[in-house]
């Protein structure tokens, strides 16, 4: 800092807002490098590549439309569309109401509940790749905790990732697991409700069901809100699931988006395709996040609202 200030009196600006615009210049310059390296230039040469037949060992060739022309006649993008499309309709509302309802739980005030909050927290930093793990085993048709259980009440086996009826539904049901990401944000915005609103409702005769209708969840909103366009691109971006437990299958019945784009780019080396369905994908959770800001325009009540 002594060195800049130094190097500033010798060659930099004389005034001092122009010293501190410098200053503040050097301190951001490593966000605005990292968006320039990584960001950015990525995305222009993603452009590119979508107009190019690139197999990463030759050199890329202009081909003009024909990635986005042959979207239009590939039956697997529409399905891998369709499976994530599915996948996002229902874990996303499974996540939003099964996350509120646990924060409730965990914003009440008894003996050890901070243990309580990190056991439910704790699933949230487990590495993917080791959930991927627990869960083919918790799933597997034989010897799987699940079947077992299924078992014991003397209910049939279900081959969880094996048939095409049941896999999607397993993997919906494992992005539960991670629950805990959730919870901490509903549980972070039910600590900062103003106890005086309970109060009021309390002197207005309002019972527990209706001070979590009038109250507690209008001034959620804002928090329900972000957890729902976190989740949608969230479930947009599944992968690790569908690569490690099924691969796809059974059938392709759960060939994510982001799996059949992986696979045109670093299976098939079609990276000029692959290019094509990135942006593809950056155009629909673009216009999803639209829609969804849009609709909830007068559903969201912010405290300095007017």
């Amino acid at each position: 800092m002594a060195a800049a200030t130094r190097w500033l009196d010798t060659i930099g600006p004389k005034t001092l807002a122009g010293k501190r615009a410098i200053i503040g210049y050097i301190f951001i310059s490593p966000f605005i490098l990292g968006f320039l390296l990584w960001f950015l230039t990525p995305a222009v040469i993603a452009i590119w590549l979508t107009f190019t037949d690139w197999n990463l060992i030759r050199a890329p060739r202009f081909i003009g439309v024909d990635n986005i022309t042959k979207l239009f006649n590939d039956s697997l993008f529409w399905q891998s569309l369709k499976v994530t499309s599915i996948y996002t309709l229902v874990s996303v509302p499974l996540g939003l109401v099964f996350g509120f309802c646990l924060a409730l739980l965990m914003n009440t005030k008894v003996r050890g509940i901070a243990i309580f909050r990190t056991v439910y927290y704790l699933p949230r930093i487990v590495p993917a790749v080791a959930s991927a793990v627990l869960w083919a085993w918790i799933l597997n048709t034989e010897f799987g905790l699940l079947n077992v259980l299924l078992n014991y009440f003397g209910l049939p086996k279900v081959r969880w990732l094996q048939d095409p009826e049941w896999a999607l539904s397993a993997l919906i049901m494992m992005s539960l697991w991670g629950l805990g990401g959730t919870m901490i944000i509903y549980l972070a915005g039910l600590q900062g409700i103003p106890e005086v609103f309970y109060e009021a409702a309390k002197i207005d005769g309002a019972g527990r069901w209706a001070q979590l209708r009038h109250v507690t969840i209008p001034l959620m909103s804002p928090v329900i809100f972000f957890n729902m366009i976190i989740g949608i691109i969230g479930s947009f971006q599944v992968f690790t699931a569908g690569f490690l437990l099924t691969d796809g299958g059974p059938q392709n019945a759960t060939l994510f988006y982001v799996l059949y784009l992986y696979r045109n780019g670093f299976q098939y080396l079609n990276m000029g395709y692959a290019a094509a369905l990135a942006w593809v994908l950056f155009f629909i959770i673009m216009l999803l996040t639209l829609v969804v800001f849009k609709s909830a325009a007068g559903r969201v009540h912010y405290e300095d609202a007017q």
